[in-house]
């Protein structure tokens, strides 16, 4: 088939089956599952063919920092998922961020983001970004007015996560979207917690998506990637020419790996949510536990957003120790014997952190105070264990504190 073709008939397939064929051409080998291309370079016909090649006049592969065949079918894969014209995958999702930074602002832009996002991607825009003169203005993720007033003349970018990490917090896309176009300025969220199975912002109107290839996408922490969705232009022209020159690269293995991972996506984000709500309702019933946060609970600030623009409630959930203190909260993490005491997400394992000293740890005191993240809260990333045994070991440190 040729390209237009493809597209008109991938249109036609639904989401597990795009999960699973999406973006791949046999070679002549006649494979049933997606060849690894582990090769640096390329051998080309002829020097014309070569000169073709490198000055963009004959597609095909040139040097594996930014064009293999293994990383292009999990892009192309990707991208059909998510309603994307195109997709840059990377070496981290911290590299999705970076490379997106790079390929679309420039020195005297502004950020505004909500403070409820990654502790690292604060330190990038805090430490790093800064150096290159872009300046970052945090606001609250779901009050419209302070992202309205926090709009510059010299704004490029309204970045979020959405649901938020670790309070799940919703975002109304659609409405930010609104907001940030009206401003000539490009909505840029965060999908890793939701992935396409659950949400998908192109469609209500972000312009860039990113992920965290690492987290769900995988779903079983086997390797570290990330990519970058949106149009053509944006993501297919300039953020590709910052991977093209400074190299964060996807390694061929890792791009098999998610290529796998992507064929259950659907299938263990079902299980994901399931477990992550019987345990939500659980811990709300357990009297040492105070606060509970899953967008999946009634009284939860966004249930009702998130039913409007999810398909579900998504595997991470966090709460409060009513004894809101860190030895306490350590306490918990200590006695558990089953969970894994790791702060990576989206893995078939379930885990648990302590946020305010590790996936929040390099944040300063204050901005962790205003975005919730207290010394008594803890993350769980639930995974697709039985439910009664990640219960039963979680009462362990729990029914201690009774």
């Amino acid at each position: 088939m040729n390209g237009d073709d493809l597209s008109a008939f991938q249109a036609e397939l639904g989401f597990d089956t795009l999960a699973i064929r999406a973006g791949y051409q046999r070679t002549h080998e006649a494979e049933h599952d997606e060849a690894i291309f582990p090769t640096s370079s390329y051998v080309y016909a002829s020097a014309a063919q070569a000169a073709a090649r490198f000055s963009g006049d004959e597609p095909g592969n040139i040097y594996s920092r930014f064009t293999n065949p293994t990383v292009r079918t999990f892009e192309d894969r990707l991208a059909a998922l998510e309603g994307a014209q195109s997709c840059v995958a990377t070496a981290s999702g911290m590299a999705a961020i970076m490379s997106t930074c790079l390929g679309l602002l420039k020195t005297g832009d502004h950020i505004v983001s909500s403070r409820s996002i990654f502790g690292s991607t604060v330190v990038l825009f805090n430490n790093f970004m800064s150096r290159f003169g872009v300046e970052t203005t945090y606001v609250d993720l779901t009050d419209m007015s302070s992202w309205e007033a926090a709009i510059q003349d010299n704004t490029r970018f309204l970045f979020l996560e959405t649901p938020s990490n670790p309070l799940v917090e919703i975002a109304d896309i659609k409405q930010l979207a609104e907001l940030a176009h009206q401003n000539n300025c490009l909505l840029v969220v965060d999908n890793c917690l939701c992935t396409p199975a659950l949400q998908k912002p192109l469609s209500l109107g972000a312009d860039i998506v990113i992920h965290s290839a690492t987290k769900y996408l995988d779903g079983q922490g086997r390797g570290i990637g990330g990519a970058v969705l949106g149009t053509k232009e944006l993501v297919g022209d300039e953020v590709y020419s910052v991977l093209r020159t400074t190299g964060p690269t996807m390694s061929p293995f890792n791009a098999w790996i998610f290529l796998k991972g992507l064929e259950t996506l659907n299938l263990r984000m079902k299980a994901h949510c399931d477990n992550a709500m019987t345990l939500a309702l659980w811990l709300e019933q357990h009297p040492a536990v105070g606060n509970v946060y899953y967008p999946g609970l009634e009284n939860h600030p966004g249930h009702k957003l998130a039913v409007k623009q999810q398909g579900a409630f998504g595997g991470l959930l966090s709460f409060e120790l009513k004894n809101n203190s860190r030895e306490l909260a350590w306490q918990v993490v200590d006695k558990t014997r089953l969970l894994s005491i790791t702060a990576n997400l989206g893995d078939v394992k379930t885990t648990i952190t302590h946020p305010a000293t590790t996936t929040h740890g390099r944040v300063p005191v204050e901005e962790r105070e205003k975005t919730g993240i207290s010394d008594g809260l803890l993350r769980i990333a639930v995974g697709l264990e039985s439910i009664e045994d990640i219960q039963n070991d979680l009462h362990r440190g729990l029914g201690s504190l009774i």
